[in-house]
Order: C-alpha cells, then sequence, then structure tokens
C-alpha cells in the first residue's frame, strides 16, 4: 500500500534492480555470436534464481534469531509486490487525461508499456494502459503473493528474478531467442496459476467478465497474458488487444471483448477493478490464514 519511496531507491536502489544489473552484466558477457547461447542463457537462470532463492533463505535465517524476525520477513516480503507502484503509474495516466493532456499522457502510459506511443490517440492510450494494468497484476501482485505463500521468501525472490529476467532477455528478437529462451519458458510455467487467478480476480471485482476471459484467453500469443487481458476486457465491455507498433513495426495482434475502444473513463473504472481485485485477494488470504491451522 506505501510502496518503495523514490528517496529510499536514490540511497538504497530497490532489489530487483540488483537482479536486473546482474542479468545485464551477465548478457553483455555471455549473449554472443557464435557462443552456446541457449545453454549459456540456461546458466544465467540458474545463476539469477539461485542466488535470489539463497538470499531469501539467508533471510529467514538471520530473522529466525533476532526478536520480531517475523515482522522483518514480511516487510521484506513487500518489496515483492508492486501493488502501490502500478496504481500510481496508472493513475499518472488518469491525471494527465484529466488536464487534457493527451502528450503528457502518452509518456506516463510510456512508462508501463513496450510498444510505440507517440502516435496513440486517446483510445490508444486507454487501451495500452488497461492492458498494461490487467497484466502486471498479474506479474506484479498476484504471482509474486503466489509464490511467496508457497515458498516464502526464497519463492518469491526466485519468482521475481524469473519475470525481471523475462521482461530484459525473453524476447524474439534475434539477439535474445536463445539467450532468453530458458527465461522466457521459466516465466510462462511460473506464472500459468497465477495468470489465471489474476483474471478470476479481476472478473470478481469487475462483477463480470467470466465469459470473455474464457472465450479470449487463449487469443493470446502468451499462454498467461490473455487471461487477465480478456476478464478486464470483459469486466469493462470493452475491447481490448489489436494492431500496435513496436519499434516501428506494426503488430498485428488479437482483440479481446466485443464493446467498443475504450476511452479515459473506462481506464478511471479499470483501476478502481484493480482496486477492488486487490481487496478480494487479500482479504481471501487473511480468511485462509486465520482458517488454516498447519
Amino acid at each position: 500500500m506505501i510502496g518503495y519511496p523514490g528517496w529510499l531507491h536514490r540511497l538504497i536502489p530497490h532489489p530487483v534492480a540488483w537482479i536486473a544489473a546482474a542479468i545485464a552484466a551477465l548478457d553483455r558477457r555471455w549473449n554472443h555470436p557464435g557462443r552456446a547461447r541457449k545453454f549459456l542463457g540456461v546458466v544465467t537462470m540458474l545463476a539469477i534464481v539461485g542466488l535470489s532463492a539463497g538470499a531469501g533463505i539467508a533471510i529467514i535465517r538471520v530473522a529466525s534469531h533476532i526478536p520480531y524476525g517475523g515482522v522483518l520477513v514480511v516487510l521484506i516480503a513487500t518489496l515483492g509486490l508492486a501493488q502501490r507502484s502500478l496504481f500510481d503509474h496508472v493513475a499518472a495516466v488518469i491525471r494527465a487525461f484529466n488536464a487534457d493532456d493527451l502528450p503528457a499522457a502518452r509518456t506516463a502510459v510510456g512508462r508501463i508499456v513496450g510498444r510505440d506511443v507517440t502516435q496513440l490517440d486517446q483510445s490508444g492510450v486507454a487501451a495500452a494502459a488497461l492492458e498494461s494494468l490487467a497484466e502486471s497484476f498479474n506479474d506484479g501482485v498476484v504471482a509474486p503473493a503466489f509464490w511467496l505463500f508457497l515458498g516464502g521468501l526464497p519463492g518469491l525472490f526466485a519468482y521475481k528474478a524469473v519475470n525481471t529476467a523475462d521482461s530484459m532477455i525473453g524476447h524474439r528478437e534475434p539477439r535474445w531467442r536463445d539467450f532468453g529462451w530458458a527465461a522466457a519458458r521459466t516465466d510462462d510455467v511460473m506464472n500459468l496459476i497465477p495468470a489465471r487467478l489474476t483474471g478470476g480476480l479481476i472478473a470478481i471485482a469487475g462483477r463480470g467478465g467470466w465469459r470473455v476471459m474464457f472465450r479470449d484467453a487463449r487469443k493470446h500469443a502468451s499462454p498467461n497474458a490473455g487471461w487477465p487481458e480478456a476478464a478486464m476486457a470483459g469486466a469493462l465491455k470493452v475491447e481490448l488487444g489489436g494492431p500496435a507498433s513496436y519499434d516501428g513495426v506494426m503488430h498485428d495482434r488479437p482483440t479481446f471483448g466485443a464493446g467498443p475502444r475504450p476511452g479515459p473513463h473506462d481506464l478511471g473504472r479499470g483501476l478502481m477493478i484493480f482496486l477492488g481485485a486487490c481487496w478480494v485477494m487479500w482479504g481471501l488470504l487473511a480468511v485462509g490464514g486465520l482458517i488454516w491451522r498447519p
């Protein structure tokens, strides 16, 4: 709910930045033509995941020997949950819309999407933000919480390492196709269950979207991203997806939902659905924690 303040990040960079720096260093060192890129990509993933999970184990062991160590573990665990950051980034797009400043809205949405934003109209900006909001709800909130629940800090840190690697090197361009293969495939596997849970949470909070989610989710090239995006489209009764430009090249993507293209008002509604879905998730975990006695 609080997030990672900018002043603290300047003083002590967020741990994800440490993971990203390690991945970038290994990419520069090993990802070159003529080398066994796929093998080295696997080694990169084993190293990054092993170090991250090992850090989680070390923190738990230290915390078990100090007063209020459990509180320390919980505080550190929040570093893997991007709930507030995601809200702030989407809210910045809404503020730009409210100021009738389309260039500022494009700049704001450009911070959370990979597509070209300079030519997007209001509807294009709103659609891009909604798609990123839905997908990032999984990557930044539900999936980290899922792996924290299953594996404690080691599980959470391992997931963050995999997801960060996928975002940096898990691409289909020639430079990363082989080197990032392990990152992309591992990320797919680790998100199989969380992505479907995310779609369900969105449908619950949005009081609809189930039919569209089950109908359209598999249209997406990713085995996971389509579930939250289709659920958001169905809950808002709008159409998401469709053609988008990446690095100057237009890609013909599938569409989700059957309504009109979204506008600024729909983005505000989507952000409220996101907040509602967060409350549903934490409420279910709280109730389960009270009931479950291992």
